[in-house]
């Protein structure tokens, strides 16, 4: 039976968030088709340990290719063994997370099928018995809706819009999947990933995005975002609008905007960001926006839904001091 592919996405052997989340959308769409869902890792020695968890999100069935080919992410290899897999099984959507990886993997997958994408789709629905996506356009300035036309349709989806519940109660049907390879497969090899430091949580993926700008006057101000997040235990992360990545004062890796990363955490707090239309493309989506800049004419305010007016150096440690009693 044709179902939904989903690429469940691992990092290190373990599978990741927005895995969960990909196939909690996955799940939606087979609902209201009347179809199942198929989700795919791939990955090293012991990937397939964790893969009926996968059951507990919606999947009918878990395909896990397990081969020391794929311990590192492979974009040739990958799109080799999922195009051959959809083209066995058929499907009428794949979907794969907006992460890094699934920005990469997914329009060479389409290609190779000859079928539609769509990136950092928002919301999917199905109408008259087609599948269509919502995703943004032109920064977010524009709303768009995609009728997918063709099987499948190649959608990507944003992190933290489509919320795992884990409430499935399914245990998942684990199936191995012939990932024979040879190096012909392989345009490049990867034989060494520099990883940044682990202890941070991935700007992209937090639930909680405390994003600062030029407002906090020097880098070393930063630590008042640090404490902040420190305060929320583990459950947030720092973000940086573009101004202060190109000062050199924060990582590229936390740039939240066009040219940054796309983020859509429950919460995001922006402080001393005036609120540039590249920032506000990359956080607009974000459930909760909470402003805090001592110019009440600042654009963030009109995308906000909490404002705060005011000295910063003195609001953010006070707004610490609350969090740190509130999780205590």
């Amino acid at each position: 039976m044709p179902g939904i592919f989903a690429f469940a996405e691992t990092r290190d052997g373990e599978i990741r968030k927005v895995a969960h989340e990909v196939v909690t959308a996955a799940r939606t769409l087979a609902d209201a088709l009347g179809t199942e869902v198929h989700a795919v890792l791939l990955g090293g020695a012991g990937t397939a340990a964790a893969a009926a968890e996968l059951g507990r999100y919606g999947a009918d069935k878990v395909f896990v290719g397990e081969s020391d080919a794929f311990a590192r992410y492979s974009a040739e290899g990958y799109t080799t063994v999922i195009s051959a897999f959809i083209q066995e099984h058929g499907c009428d959507a794949a979907l794969f997370p907006a992460s890094s990886l699934g920005r990469d993997l997914a329009p060479r997958v389409a290609a190779r099928l000859g079928v539609g994408y769509a990136n950092d789709c928002t919301a999917l629905e199905v109408q008259g018995g087609q599948i269509v996506a919502t995703r943004p356009e032109y920064s977010g300035k524009l709303i768009t809706q995609v009728a997918a036309t063709g099987k499948p349709a190649v959608l990507t989806l944003r992190a933290n819009v489509f919320l795992p519940t884990g409430e499935s109660g399914k245990a998942g049907e684990v199936q191995t999947l012939d990932v024979s390879v040879n190096e012909a497969d392989f345009g490049a090899i990867v034989r060494e990933i520099k990883a940044g430091a682990a202890e941070k949580m991935d700007v992209g993926e937090a639930p909680i995005v405390i994003s600062g700008g030029r407002g906090l006057q020097s880098p070393d101000n930063f630590k008042l975002l640090e404490e902040l997040v420190e305060a929320f235990g583990g459950k947030a992360a720092v973000g940086a609008s573009r101004a202060v990545v190109d000062a050199g004062w924060r990582p590229h890796s936390e740039q939240v905007g066009q040219t940054g990363k796309t983020v859509s955490p429950t919460l995001y707090i922006a402080v001393g960001i005036s609120g540039a239309i590249q920032h506000l493309a990359g956080m607009r989506t974000s459930r909760y926006i909470v402003a805090i800049n001592k110019d009440p004419e600042a654009p963030i305010f009109k995308t906000a839904d909490y404002g705060i007016v005011g000295d910063l150096f003195q609001i953010l440690p006070r707004m610490t001091e609350e969090v740190r009693k509130m999780m205590a």
